[in-house]
C-alpha cells in the first residue's frame, strides 16, 4: 500500500494554472454567489443542510492548501469552525433537530467525516480530530441501539465513512471503530448482488444503477477490508469490467444520465461520476499499486473532466455526451434516460446542484495524488507538473505531460531514498538523458544522503484507433482522446429560479453548432502537432494545445428520431457523399461540441 502525502505536494506549470482558474471561477467563489453554500444550515442559515456544503469543502479545502491561499484557508476555516461550534454534546454534528435524526439520511455525515479527516491532515488541529471522533462515536451508538438505520444514499455509500474510520483507528485503535465499519457494511448495499442490472439500460431510476454510486463503489473494498479484517480480493476489477462491458464511453468514464445508459455515444455521464471515479481510481492505485488504475485515472482526468467544464470554470454541465453536436435545451422530452432537458447545458446548476458543489474536488485531488510514498521510496504516481517537499527530500517535475512526453526532474535530498517513476504502458522509445532504456516497468533512481541530480525521461506514443461498439471508433494518443470539434456560438441566459440567481459569469449558456459534423473517418496521422498559439487555459477550446491531422468524408448521418439537436446514435448509411477532406482533431477535453465516436471507412 502506498501512502498519500497531501500536505507535501504542490502543483507546478499547467497544473497550477488549472487550479488557479478553478480558484478564480465557480469553485473559489461558490460561498459568495450560491445560497446553498452562502446561507447553508451548516453555518446557521436556512438553505441546504445536507450534502452541498460538505461536497464543496471536499474540494475547496485541498484547493486552498495546494495554492497556499490564505483567504481561501480562512474561508474554509469559517465553515469548519461553524460546523464544530454547532456540534451537540452527544457528538451529533449534522444540522437537524433531535426528532428528525431517524429520518435524516446520514450520507451527509459520511461525507462530512471525509471533509473533517482532510482538514485535520492539512492543519493538525486537535479540535477537528476530537470533533470527528465524537461524531463517529455518536454514529456508532445510534446505529448500535437502533435509533437510526442506513437507507437511501447512506445505504448506497456506506463505505465513504471508512476513510474517516481508518484515520481514527490509526490514532486510537479502539475496537468500536472496526465494529462501526462492520455495521455500515452489514446495512449497506452489496453491489455484487446487482451486477445483472447493469447489462440493459432502463428509463428507470435506481440506487443500484446510479452512476455516481457506482463510481464511488469501486473503492469500497480498498477502503474497508483492513478495518473488517478481510482479505483484499480485487473485486473492483470485476465490477468495473462488468460496468464497462455494457456502459462504456470513449473518454474513460461510463454512461449514466443519471443511471447506467448503455454504450450509446449520445447518452450522458454525470459530472459527479467523473469526480468520484477519479477519487476511487486514486485510492485504488494507492492501495494496490496496480498501474491500470493510474492509467484509467489519467484518461478520465485529461479527457472527461475538462470536457464538461467551461474554459474559465465558471460553468459546467451535469451530463456530457461523447457525440455532442449541440448544448441546447430540449423543447420536449429529454434524450437522457433519467435527467431533464437542460442537463447538458453549461451553467450554475444545470439539472441539479450536486455537481455544482462536487465537481471541484476533481482537479485538487488529482494534483495532490502526483506523489505517493512507502518507507524510503517516493513514487511519481501521475507525471504531472508538481513538486514534493518531504522530510528533507526535494523533487521537482517540470513537464507538459500529457501534451508532450518529456519529464524533467530535479532532486535534492538530505537522506537516502529511491525515486520510482511510473511509465505509461503506451510509452515507446523510452530514454533517460537521451540514452535508450531497455528495461520494463517503472523506473527507479537511488539517491544517497546529501545527493542531488537532474535527469530527463522521454518517450513517444503513436495515435491509434480505439474500437467502439457498432463498428465505430475513437482516436487516442497517449492518455488523450481526440475528437472532431464543432464550431459554436454561445447564447447567454440570465434568470432567477427558486431564489437562485444566474447572472454573468455564473449564468447558463447554450452552445449552438456552426459547423459540419456528419463525417466518417478515413485515417489519422501518427502524432499530433502543437497548437497554433499558447493560451492561458491548459485545455483551451479556442487554442487547443495539440492538433492531430485526420482525413474524413461526409456521410448521410441523420438526427436522432424526435430531436433537432442530437445526432443519431449510429449512422444508418456509411456511403461517402463527398470527397475526402483534411481536418484537425483536438483533445476531447478541449472540444465542447464534438464528434468523438465516428464510423470508419476503408
Amino acid at each position: 500500500m502506498w501512502n498519500f502525502v497531501y500536505d507535501s505536494v504542490k502543483p507546478r506549470g499547467w497544473l497550477r494554472r488549472q487550479l488557479e482558474i478553478q480558484a478564480d471561477g465557480l469553485s473559489g467563489n461558490l460561498d459568495k454567489v450560491w445560497r446553498d453554500i452562502r446561507d447553508s444550515a451548516w453555518i446557521g442559515g436556512g438553505a441546504d443542510g445536507w450534502e452541498r456544503v460538505p461536497y464543496w469543502l471536499d474540494g475547496f479545502i485541498p484547493l486552498a492548501f495546494l495554492l497556499d491561499d490564505e483567504d481561501k484557508k480562512s474561508r474554509a476555516k469559517k465553515y469548519i469552525d461553524a460546523i464544530l461550534d454547532a456540534q451537540r454534546r452527544d457528538g451529533w454534528i449534522c444540522p437537524c433537530k433531535t426528532g428528525e435524526i431517524a429520518s435524516y439520511d446520514t450520507w451527509s455525515l459520511q461525507l462530512l467525516s471525509k471533509v473533517l479527516s482532510e482538514y485535520y491532515v492539512y492543519t493538525g488541529e486537535e479540535r477537528v480530530l476530537n470533533a470527528l471522533y465524537d461524531a463517529m462515536k455518536n454514529y456508532y451508538d445510534l446505529l448500535q441501539d437502533g435509533t437510526i438505520r442506513l437507507f437511501d444514499w447512506g445505504k448506497a455509500r456506506w463505505f465513504e465513512a471508512c476513510i474517516a474510520i481508518r484515520l481514527l483507528y490509526g490514532k486510537f485503535s479502539e475496537p468500536w471503530l472496526p465494529e462501526l465499519a462492520k455495521m455500515l457494511k452489514d446495512q449497506g448495499t452489496d453491489y455484487r448482488e446487482h451486477m445483472s442490472e447493469w447489462r440493459r439500460p432502463l428509463n428507470r431510476w435506481t440506487f443500484e444503477t446510479h452512476v455516481v454510486n457506482l463510481a464511488m463503489m469501486l473503492k469500497s473494498e480498498a477502503v474497508s477490508c483492513d478495518l473488517l479484517g478481510e482479505s483484499y480480493t480485487g473485486s473492483a476489477s470485476e465490477l468495473l469490467s462488468e460496468i464497462d462491458r455494457f456502459n462504456s464511453t470513449a473518454a474513460g468514464v461510463f454512461t449514466g444520465d443519471e443511471c447506467l445508459s448503455g454504450h450509446s455515444p449520445i447518452q450522458g455521464t454525470e459530472l459527479c461520476a467523473v469526480a468520484e471515479l477519479m477519487y476511487s481510481l486514486e485510492l485504488l492505485y494507492a492501495f494496490t499499486g496496480e498501474n491500470k488504475w493510474a492509467e484509467r485515472l489519467e484518461k478520465v482526468a485529461f479527457n472527461a473532466l475538462p470536457a464538461t467544464l467551461s474554459d474559465d470554470m465558471w460553468a459546467h454541465q451535469y451530463d456530457q455526451m461523447a457525440n455532442q453536436i449541440a448544448c441546447v435545451e430540449f423543447p420536449g422530452r429529454s434524450v437522457f434516460r433519467t435527467n431533464g432537458p437542460q442537463a447538458h447545458l453549461f451553467g450554475l446548476e444545470p439539472n441539479f446542484g450536486c455537481c455544482t458543489a462536487n465537481f471541484n474536488q476533481a482537479w485538487p485531488k488529482l494534483a495532490r495524488s502526483a506523489f505517493l510514498c512507502r518507507d524510503d521510496v517516493i513514487l511519481q504516481a501521475i507525471p504531472i507538473p508538481s513538486s514534493l517537499r518531504l522530510n528533507g527530500i526535494s523533487v521537482d517535475l517540470d513537464t507538459r505531460y500529457p501534451f508532450e512526453n518529456i519529464l524533467r526532474y530535479r532532486v535534492k535530498t538530505d537522506r537516502a531514498f529511491t525515486l520510482q517513476v511510473r511509465i505509461p504502458s503506451f510509452a515507446r522509445d523510452l530514454t533517460v538523458d537521451g540514452v535508450p532504456y531497455r528495461g520494463e516497468g517503472d523506473l527507479r533512481f537511488s539517491f544517497e544522503a546529501g545527493g542531488a541530480g537532474e535527469f530527463e525521461i522521454a518517450f513517444s506514443a503513436e495515435a491509434h484507433l480505439n474500437e467502439r461498439p457498432h463498428d465505430m471508433a475513437s482516436v487516442e494518443w497517449g492518455s488523450l482522446v481526440f475528437a472532431l470539434p464543432i464550431r459554436y456560438s454561445k447564447k447567454q441566459i440570465e434568470y432567477e429560479k427558486e431564489g437562485v440567481e444566474r447572472k454573468y459569469p455564473y449564468c447558463d449558456y447554450e452552445y449552438i453548432p456552426q459547423s459540419e459534423w456528419r463525417y466518417a473517418l478515413c485515417g489519422v496521422g501518427k502524432k499530433p502537432r502543437a497548437g497554433d498559439a499558447a493560451d492561458e487555459y491548459p485545455f483551451s477550446s479556442i487554442n487547443p494545445p495539440l492538433k492531430l491531422s485526420a482525413r474524413v468524408q461526409r456521410i448521410d448521418w441523420e438526427k436522432e428520431d424526435g430531436f433537432d439537436t442530437v445526432c443519431a446514435a449510429y449512422p444508418q448509411s456509411r456511403v461517402p457523399i463527398a470527397p475526402p477532406e483534411a481536418v484537425d482533431l483536438i483533445p476531447y477535453g478541449c472540444a465542447k461540441l464534438r464528434i468523438t465516436e465516428l464510423p470508419k471507412l476503408p
